[in-house]
């Protein structure tokens, strides 16, 4: 299985300071997967710190 984690830093809050929002997007995510089974098809959307929609998390089955 892999995690994917795609941001797209030409939008929003990530566009304005990427160090502080993709510190607090991997902060905030690296806490919060507990919540979820980790099982291919989990994921979420990622948001920055004015609440929009910058990307999304989710789990695939290894391709290999």
């Amino acid at each position: 299985m892999k995690f994917v984690l795609e941001v797209d830093m030409g939008e929003g809050a990530v566009a304005g300071d990427a160090v502080s929002e993709l510190g607090r997007i991997l902060r905030y995510w690296g806490g919060n997967v507990r919540h979820y089974e980790l099982k291919p098809g989990d994921g979420s959307v990622i948001y920055d710190s004015d609440y929009g929609e910058v990307g999304q998390w989710h789990i695939v089955a290894d391709a290999g």
